[in-house]
C-alpha cells in the first residue's frame, strides 16, 4: 500500500513521524537513489528503495488484502495432511504468505479473505467485534415458521446455544429450501450444525457476504484485491486506525 515517505520511515522504526520530517528537509533520506528534501513523497513497500545516511530502510512489510470466491473442494488452510487442494493455491504473484481470515470448511463455498495483517485477522475474527456473516444455505425439507423462529433466537448445540442470527426463507421447493443467514459468531461449522439440529440438513452452502463485502464480479476460483476504501472501511469497523 502506497503511503508517505514520512509515515514509512516511521512504521519502520527509523524515527518518529515529526523526527522523520527532520531527516528529510536535511537531505538525509533518498528513495531510489535521489535525495529527497520535501513533504508529500510518496513510497510504495517492497517496491521502491529506501535509505536514510546511506543505510537501507527495510520497511513493514507490504500488506495484501485479497476477497477470494471459495469454490467447494478446498480446504482452508495453508497446508494439509491428505493433500487436499489448499485455498492458497488459488492465489498467484503475491511475494508474501497470505492466511485465511476465519475458515469456510470443505465443502463449503465463497467469500473468503487472505491477508497477512495479523492485527486485521485477528479482530475480524473475534466474537467481541461481531462482525456480521451472510450465507445462503439450501436445506433439505422446508422449515416452518416456528422452526425459523427457533433459528433466530438460538439453537441449542453441544457447545451452548448460539446467539440470535437473522433468518429469513428465499425460496421453498417440493422438498427443500433456500435460507438465508446472518450471524455476528463464527463457530466451526456452525450454519451446518444449526440447521441439522432444527431437523434441516444443509445441501449446499455459501457464505455471500462478510460485512460490507459481497462475491459481486468474482466467479468460483477467482479473486480480487480490496481498494484501499474498503480496507479502512474494515480498519473502522474493528475499532483500528489506518
Amino acid at each position: 500500500m502506497i503511503m508517505r515517505l514520512q509515515k514509512y520511515l516511521a512504521l519502520a522504526g527509523v524515527a518518529s513521524r515529526r523526527r522523520a520530517e527532520d531527516l528529510i528537509r536535511a537531505g538525509r533520506v533518498r528513495v531510489n537513489g535521489r535525495v529527497i528534501k520535501v513533504m508529500g513523497v510518496q513510497v510504495e513497500p517492497g517496491q521502491d528503495k529506501v535509505t536514510v545516511d546511506g543505510q537501507p530502510v527495510t520497511g513493514p512489510e507490504r500488506k495484501y488484502y485479497l476477497l477470494l470466491f471459495k469454490p467447494a473442494g478446498y480446504v482452508t488452510t495453508v497446508s494439509d495432511p491428505r493433500g487436499r487442494p489448499k485455498v492458497t493455491d488459488l492465489v498467484h504473484g503475491i511475494p508474501a504468505r497470505l492466511y485465511p481470515v476465519g475458515r469456510l470448511d470443505y465443502a463449503t463455498e465463497g467469500l473468503l479473505l487472505l491477508t497477512n495483517d495479523g492485527e486485521l485477522t485477528l479482530r475480524l475474527t473475534h466474537p467481541r467485534y461481531g462482525v456480521t456473516k451472510t450465507y445462503l444455505a439450501l436445506v433439505r425439507g422446508i422449515p416452518d415458521a416456528n422452526t425459523i423462529q427457533h433459528l433466530r433466537c438460538g439453537v441449542k448445540l453441544e457447545d451452548g446455544p448460539t446467539a440470535p442470527a437473522r433468518v429469513n426463507l428465499c425460496r421453498a421447493g417440493k422438498d427443500s429450501a433456500l435460507l438465508e443467514l446472518t450471524l455476528r459468531e463464527g463457530r466451526n461449522r456452525e450454519v451446518r450444525r444449526m440447521l441439522a439440529a432444527v431437523g434441516h440438513p444443509v445441501l449446499r452452502l455459501r457464505r455471500i457476504r462478510l460485512a460490507f463485502l459481497t462475491l459481486r464480479g468474482l466467479k468460483p476460483g477467482t479473486y480480487r484485491h480490496l481498494t484501499p476504501h474498503e480496507v479502512e472501511r474494515l480498519y473502522r469497523l474493528v475499532g483500528l486506525k489506518k
